[in-house]
Protein backbone atom coordinates (compact mmCIF):
# COMPACT_ATOMS: atom_id res chain seq x y z
CA UNK A 1 0.00 0.00 0.00
CA UNK A 2 1.12 3.36 -0.82
CA UNK A 3 1.06 5.48 2.04
CA UNK A 4 1.15 9.83 1.75
CA UNK A 5 3.31 11.81 3.67
CA UNK A 6 3.68 15.69 4.40
CA UNK A 7 6.57 16.81 6.48
CA UNK A 8 6.09 20.71 8.08
CA UNK A 9 10.28 21.00 7.62
CA UNK A 10 13.28 18.94 6.02
CA UNK A 11 13.84 17.21 8.99
CA UNK A 12 16.99 15.55 7.39
CA UNK A 13 17.02 13.77 4.18
CA UNK A 14 19.08 10.50 5.14
CA UNK A 15 16.13 9.83 7.66
CA UNK A 16 13.25 10.60 5.13
CA UNK A 17 14.79 8.45 2.72
CA UNK A 18 13.77 5.64 4.83
CA UNK A 19 10.21 6.59 3.88
CA UNK A 20 11.11 6.86 0.33
CA UNK A 21 12.48 3.48 -0.08
CA UNK A 22 9.22 1.81 0.70
CA UNK A 23 7.48 3.26 -1.79
CA UNK A 24 5.58 6.05 -0.19
CA UNK A 25 4.58 9.43 -0.98
CA UNK A 26 6.56 11.69 0.64
CA UNK A 27 6.12 15.64 0.12
CA UNK A 28 8.45 18.12 2.64
CA UNK A 29 7.65 22.06 3.10
CA UNK A 30 10.55 23.09 1.25
CA UNK A 31 10.77 26.55 3.04
CA UNK A 32 12.90 27.46 6.05
CA UNK A 33 9.78 29.27 8.01
CA UNK A 34 6.79 26.71 9.29
CA UNK A 35 4.08 26.31 7.03
CA UNK A 36 0.45 28.96 7.26
CA UNK A 37 -1.70 26.46 8.63
CA UNK A 38 -4.23 26.72 6.17
CA UNK A 39 -1.61 24.58 4.18
CA UNK A 40 -1.08 22.00 6.69
CA UNK A 41 -5.31 21.42 6.68
CA UNK A 42 -5.39 21.41 3.08
CA UNK A 43 -2.50 18.73 3.12
CA UNK A 44 -4.91 17.18 5.82
CA UNK A 45 -8.40 17.29 4.00
CA UNK A 46 -6.41 15.83 0.38
CA UNK A 47 -6.11 12.48 2.69
CA UNK A 48 -2.32 12.25 4.21
CA UNK A 49 -1.50 9.12 6.49
CA UNK A 50 1.44 10.96 8.57
CA UNK A 51 1.72 14.26 9.56
CA UNK A 52 5.42 15.25 10.51
CA UNK A 53 5.39 18.23 12.61
CA UNK A 54 8.01 20.37 14.45
CA UNK A 55 7.38 22.23 17.20
CA UNK A 56 6.77 25.41 14.81
CA UNK A 57 4.05 24.05 13.86
CA UNK A 58 0.39 24.40 15.90
CA UNK A 59 -1.93 20.76 15.74
CA UNK A 60 -4.79 21.99 17.82
CA UNK A 61 -7.80 20.46 17.69
CA UNK A 62 -9.20 21.85 14.34
CA UNK A 63 -5.64 20.30 12.17
CA UNK A 64 -6.50 16.79 14.50
CA UNK A 65 -10.54 17.08 13.81
CA UNK A 66 -9.74 17.50 9.66
CA UNK A 67 -7.27 15.15 9.78
CA UNK A 68 -9.48 12.44 11.79
CA UNK A 69 -12.10 12.68 9.35
CA UNK A 70 -9.63 12.23 6.16
CA UNK A 71 -7.75 9.58 7.12
CA UNK A 72 -4.85 10.79 9.16
CA UNK A 73 -3.03 7.90 10.87
CA UNK A 74 -0.55 9.32 12.81
CA UNK A 75 1.29 12.72 14.13
CA UNK A 76 5.38 12.48 14.51
CA UNK A 77 6.77 14.68 16.22
CA UNK A 78 10.69 15.88 15.22
CA UNK A 79 11.31 17.07 19.01
CA UNK A 80 11.13 15.78 22.73
CA UNK A 81 8.80 18.58 23.51
CA UNK A 82 5.20 18.27 22.25
CA UNK A 83 3.08 21.67 23.76
CA UNK A 84 2.13 22.15 20.51
CA UNK A 85 -0.07 19.06 20.70
CA UNK A 86 -3.89 19.41 21.80
CA UNK A 87 -3.27 15.73 24.01
CA UNK A 88 -6.91 15.90 24.69
CA UNK A 89 -8.01 16.20 21.04
CA UNK A 90 -5.61 13.73 19.90
CA UNK A 91 -7.34 11.36 22.21
CA UNK A 92 -10.55 12.19 21.16
CA UNK A 93 -9.69 11.38 17.73
CA UNK A 94 -7.68 8.36 18.51
CA UNK A 95 -4.81 9.40 16.60
CA UNK A 96 -1.89 8.78 18.15
CA UNK A 97 1.32 11.04 18.46
CA UNK A 98 5.11 10.77 18.75
CA UNK A 99 7.93 12.51 20.06
CA UNK A 100 12.01 11.99 20.11
CA UNK A 101 12.56 11.71 23.80
CA UNK A 102 16.10 10.31 24.97
CA UNK A 103 18.39 10.82 21.61
CA UNK A 104 18.90 14.57 22.66
CA UNK A 105 19.67 13.91 26.10
CA UNK A 106 23.31 14.62 26.26
CA UNK A 107 22.88 16.81 23.83
CA UNK A 108 20.45 19.48 25.91
CA UNK A 109 22.65 18.73 29.04
CA UNK A 110 26.22 19.33 27.68
CA UNK A 111 24.79 22.75 25.88
CA UNK A 112 23.14 23.41 29.29
CA UNK A 113 26.63 23.32 31.24
CA UNK A 114 28.58 25.27 27.86
CA UNK A 115 25.98 28.08 28.76
CA UNK A 116 26.32 27.84 32.53
CA UNK A 117 30.03 28.69 32.03
CA UNK A 118 29.54 31.06 28.80
CA UNK A 119 27.22 33.38 31.31
CA UNK A 120 30.04 32.72 34.70
CA UNK A 121 32.76 33.11 32.74
CA UNK A 122 31.53 36.23 30.56
CA UNK A 123 32.48 34.57 27.24
CA UNK A 124 30.90 36.34 24.55
CA UNK A 125 31.50 39.72 25.71
CA UNK A 126 35.37 38.54 26.30
CA UNK A 127 35.56 38.01 22.39
CA UNK A 128 33.07 40.58 21.87
CA UNK A 129 35.86 43.08 22.84
CA UNK A 130 38.51 41.43 20.57
CA UNK A 131 36.04 41.34 17.63
CA UNK A 132 35.17 45.16 18.11
CA UNK A 133 38.61 46.43 18.94
CA UNK A 134 37.70 47.77 22.87
CA UNK A 135 40.12 45.32 24.25
CA UNK A 136 43.00 48.18 25.00
CA UNK A 137 45.13 46.12 27.60
CA UNK A 138 45.22 43.53 30.31
CA UNK A 139 44.26 44.43 33.85
CA UNK A 140 43.65 42.31 36.85
CA UNK A 141 39.66 43.25 37.33
CA UNK A 142 38.93 45.37 34.19
CA UNK A 143 36.53 45.71 32.49
CA UNK A 144 34.89 42.94 34.34
CA UNK A 145 35.73 39.58 36.17
CA UNK A 146 33.60 36.04 35.58
CA UNK A 147 32.95 33.92 38.21
CA UNK A 148 34.14 30.18 38.56
CA UNK A 149 32.41 26.83 38.17
CA UNK A 150 34.77 24.29 39.65
CA UNK A 151 33.57 23.87 43.14
CA UNK A 152 30.33 25.62 43.20
CA UNK A 153 26.76 24.16 43.63
CA UNK A 154 24.66 23.14 41.12
CA UNK A 155 20.91 23.35 41.77
CA UNK A 156 18.76 20.67 39.27
CA UNK A 157 15.42 21.51 39.29
CA UNK A 158 13.97 18.32 37.40
CA UNK A 159 15.76 14.87 37.58
CA UNK A 160 14.38 13.35 34.40
CA UNK A 161 16.86 12.45 31.76
CA UNK A 162 18.22 15.93 30.88
CA UNK A 163 18.76 16.63 34.60
CA UNK A 164 20.60 13.10 35.77
CA UNK A 165 22.60 13.94 32.70
CA UNK A 166 23.56 17.36 33.35
CA UNK A 167 24.66 15.89 37.42
CA UNK A 168 27.03 13.31 35.50
CA UNK A 169 28.52 16.30 33.66
CA UNK A 170 29.03 18.41 36.81
CA UNK A 171 30.71 15.78 38.72
CA UNK A 172 33.90 16.46 36.81
CA UNK A 173 34.02 20.21 37.94
CA UNK A 174 34.14 19.27 41.67
CA UNK A 175 30.28 20.65 42.05
CA UNK A 176 27.87 19.68 44.69
CA UNK A 177 24.19 18.57 43.95
CA UNK A 178 21.15 19.63 45.04
CA UNK A 179 18.47 17.74 43.46
CA UNK A 180 14.67 18.96 43.55
CA UNK A 181 12.05 17.24 41.54
CA UNK A 182 8.45 16.73 43.12
CA UNK A 183 7.63 13.73 40.87
CA UNK A 184 9.96 11.06 41.82
CA UNK A 185 13.09 10.58 44.40
CA UNK A 186 15.30 9.25 42.41
CA UNK A 187 17.21 7.49 45.39
CA UNK A 188 18.81 5.05 43.47
CA UNK A 189 20.28 7.67 41.23
CA UNK A 190 21.30 9.74 44.00
CA UNK A 191 23.04 6.80 45.76
CA UNK A 192 24.75 5.93 42.21
CA UNK A 193 26.24 9.38 42.72
CA UNK A 194 27.33 9.62 45.81
CA UNK A 195 29.17 6.51 44.92
CA UNK A 196 30.74 8.35 42.05
CA UNK A 197 31.62 11.52 44.48
CA UNK A 198 33.65 8.94 47.08
CA UNK A 199 35.22 7.45 44.37
CA UNK A 200 36.70 10.22 42.50
CA UNK A 201 37.84 11.62 46.36
CA UNK A 202 39.33 8.45 47.05
CA UNK A 203 41.26 8.74 44.00
CA UNK A 204 42.47 12.85 44.61
CA UNK A 205 40.80 13.12 41.07
CA UNK A 206 38.22 15.71 43.44
CA UNK A 207 39.59 19.51 45.04
CA UNK A 208 36.99 18.74 48.40
CA UNK A 209 34.42 15.63 48.98
CA UNK A 210 31.65 16.15 47.20
CA UNK A 211 27.54 16.33 48.29
CA UNK A 212 24.54 15.41 46.16
CA UNK A 213 21.36 16.45 47.98
CA UNK A 214 17.68 16.22 47.26
CA UNK A 215 16.06 19.45 49.01
CA UNK A 216 13.04 21.13 48.16
CA UNK A 217 12.55 23.81 45.99
CA UNK A 218 13.29 26.84 47.90
CA UNK A 219 15.73 24.96 49.34
CA UNK A 220 17.91 24.79 46.51
CA UNK A 221 17.22 28.19 45.33
CA UNK A 222 18.80 29.95 48.09
CA UNK A 223 22.05 27.64 48.76
CA UNK A 224 23.08 27.38 44.55
CA UNK A 225 25.44 29.05 42.69
CA UNK A 226 23.68 27.75 39.71
CA UNK A 227 20.37 27.03 39.02
CA UNK A 228 19.53 24.93 35.99
CA UNK A 229 15.99 23.88 34.91
CA UNK A 230 14.80 20.62 33.24
CA UNK A 231 10.82 20.52 34.38
CA UNK A 232 8.30 19.84 31.40
CA UNK A 233 6.01 22.74 31.13
CA UNK A 234 2.52 22.54 32.90
CA UNK A 235 0.02 25.27 33.53
CA UNK A 236 -2.72 25.82 36.36
CA UNK A 237 -5.47 23.07 36.12
CA UNK A 238 -2.92 20.74 34.56
CA UNK A 239 -0.90 19.84 37.26
CA UNK A 240 -0.75 19.74 41.23
CA UNK A 241 2.35 21.46 40.68
CA UNK A 242 2.12 23.68 37.47
CA UNK A 243 5.39 24.64 36.65
CA UNK A 244 4.26 27.86 34.30
CA UNK A 245 6.21 31.05 35.50
CA UNK A 246 8.04 28.11 38.15
CA UNK A 247 10.60 31.07 38.69
CA UNK A 248 8.86 34.18 39.40
CA UNK A 249 9.65 37.41 41.25
CA UNK A 250 9.47 35.49 44.36
CA UNK A 251 11.41 32.84 44.06
CA UNK A 252 13.73 34.79 41.69
CA UNK A 253 14.23 36.82 44.78
CA UNK A 254 15.37 33.57 47.02
CA UNK A 255 18.54 33.27 44.50
CA UNK A 256 21.77 34.59 45.84
CA UNK A 257 22.75 37.62 44.48
CA UNK A 258 25.58 35.89 43.25
CA UNK A 259 23.85 32.79 41.50
CA UNK A 260 23.04 32.27 38.10
CA UNK A 261 19.63 30.87 36.53
CA UNK A 262 20.09 28.20 33.00
CA UNK A 263 16.52 27.19 31.12
CA UNK A 264 17.06 24.34 28.97
CA UNK A 265 13.27 23.65 29.22
CA UNK A 266 10.54 25.31 28.44
CA UNK A 267 10.58 29.45 28.07
CA UNK A 268 7.14 29.78 30.14
CA UNK A 269 8.79 28.21 33.03
CA UNK A 270 10.29 31.67 33.76
CA UNK A 271 8.68 35.08 33.61
CA UNK A 272 10.82 37.09 31.77
CA UNK A 273 9.25 39.72 32.96
CA UNK A 274 10.46 39.08 36.39
CA UNK A 275 14.00 37.82 35.36
CA UNK A 276 14.66 41.49 33.37
CA UNK A 277 14.21 42.98 36.50
CA UNK A 278 16.39 41.09 38.87
CA UNK A 279 18.96 41.22 36.32
CA UNK A 280 18.94 45.13 36.57
CA UNK A 281 18.13 45.33 40.06
CA UNK A 282 20.86 42.92 41.01
CA UNK A 283 19.10 40.19 43.02
CA UNK A 284 20.77 37.56 40.59
CA UNK A 285 24.19 37.68 39.24
CA UNK A 286 23.20 36.55 35.68
CA UNK A 287 20.89 34.14 33.17
CA UNK A 288 21.27 32.21 30.17
CA UNK A 289 18.23 30.90 27.93
CA UNK A 290 17.71 28.91 25.21
CA UNK A 291 13.90 28.69 24.88
CA UNK A 292 11.50 31.31 25.61
CA UNK A 293 7.73 31.90 26.24
CA UNK A 294 7.65 33.43 22.80
CA UNK A 295 9.89 31.98 19.74
CA UNK A 296 11.65 33.75 18.00
CA UNK A 297 12.35 36.18 20.97
CA UNK A 298 10.07 39.81 19.89
CA UNK A 299 12.42 42.37 19.26
CA UNK A 300 10.25 43.97 22.02
CA UNK A 301 11.39 41.85 24.85
CA UNK A 302 13.14 43.27 28.06
CA UNK A 303 15.52 40.39 27.75
CA UNK A 304 16.77 42.25 24.60
CA UNK A 305 17.81 45.35 26.79
CA UNK A 306 20.94 46.77 26.09
CA UNK A 307 22.08 46.97 29.90
CA UNK A 308 21.41 43.62 30.22
CA UNK A 309 24.12 42.29 28.19
CA UNK A 310 26.80 41.75 29.92
CA UNK A 311 24.56 39.09 32.53
CA UNK A 312 22.66 37.36 29.81
CA UNK A 313 22.97 34.93 27.31
CA UNK A 314 21.02 33.98 24.88
CA UNK A 315 20.33 31.09 22.58
CA UNK A 316 18.00 30.18 19.66
CA UNK A 317 16.28 27.17 21.02
CA UNK A 318 19.87 25.02 19.96
CA UNK A 319 20.63 22.52 22.79
CA UNK A 320 19.57 19.82 20.78
CA UNK A 321 21.19 21.48 17.63
CA UNK A 322 23.85 19.31 17.18
CA UNK A 323 24.58 17.06 13.77
CA UNK A 324 24.17 13.48 14.84
CA UNK A 325 21.09 14.21 17.89
CA UNK A 326 19.60 16.08 15.07
CA UNK A 327 20.04 14.15 11.82
CA UNK A 328 20.94 10.75 12.61
CA UNK A 329 18.54 8.33 10.25
CA UNK A 330 19.22 5.97 13.61
CA UNK A 331 15.92 6.11 15.60
CA UNK A 332 18.56 5.01 18.70
CA UNK A 333 21.08 8.27 17.79
CA UNK A 334 18.77 10.90 15.68
CA UNK A 335 15.70 12.82 16.20
CA UNK A 336 15.47 12.75 12.59
CA UNK A 337 15.32 8.61 12.60
CA UNK A 338 13.17 8.68 16.22
CA UNK A 339 10.78 10.55 14.41
CA UNK A 340 10.34 8.56 10.97
CA UNK A 341 10.48 5.51 12.85
CA UNK A 342 7.38 6.26 14.81
CA UNK A 343 5.90 6.73 10.96
CA UNK A 344 7.02 3.62 10.01
CA UNK A 345 5.45 1.56 12.95
CA UNK A 346 2.25 2.99 12.84
CA UNK A 347 1.83 2.63 8.92
CA UNK A 348 3.21 -0.62 8.92
CA UNK A 349 1.49 -2.16 11.87
CA UNK A 350 4.71 -2.87 14.21
CA UNK A 351 3.98 -3.97 18.01
CA UNK A 352 0.79 -5.76 16.57
CA UNK A 353 -0.39 -2.40 15.85
CA UNK A 354 -1.14 -1.67 19.04
CA UNK A 355 -0.09 2.52 19.59
CA UNK A 356 0.05 1.39 23.59
CA UNK A 357 3.30 -1.17 22.91
CA UNK A 358 5.21 1.27 20.37
CA UNK A 359 7.74 2.87 22.07
CA UNK A 360 7.43 6.51 20.68
CA UNK A 361 3.86 6.97 20.95
CA UNK A 362 2.88 9.89 23.60
CA UNK A 363 -0.54 9.81 24.37
CA UNK A 364 -0.88 5.74 24.64
CA UNK A 365 -4.03 6.33 27.09
CA UNK A 366 -6.05 6.94 24.34
CA UNK A 367 -5.72 3.06 22.99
Amino acid sequence: MTFRIYATCDIGQEALERLRERGWALEVYDRLEPPPKALVLEKLRSGIDALITTLRDPIDAEVLATGAAHGLKVVAQDAVGFDNIDRAAANVHRIPFSNTADVLTHATAEFAFFMLGAVARKLWPSEQAVREGTWSTWHPHQPWLGDEVTGKTLAVIGLGRIGRALVGKALGFDMDVLCHDPGADHDDFVTAVRGVMAARHAAGLATHRQVIERVGLEDALRRADFVSLHVSLTRPGESAQPTYHLMDARRLRLMKPTAYLVNTARGAVVDEAALARALHEGWIAGAALDVFEREPLPATSPLLDERLKLKLRLFNHAASAARATRLSPDPEVGMAGRCVQAVIDVLEGHYDGDPRRMPYVVNKEAF
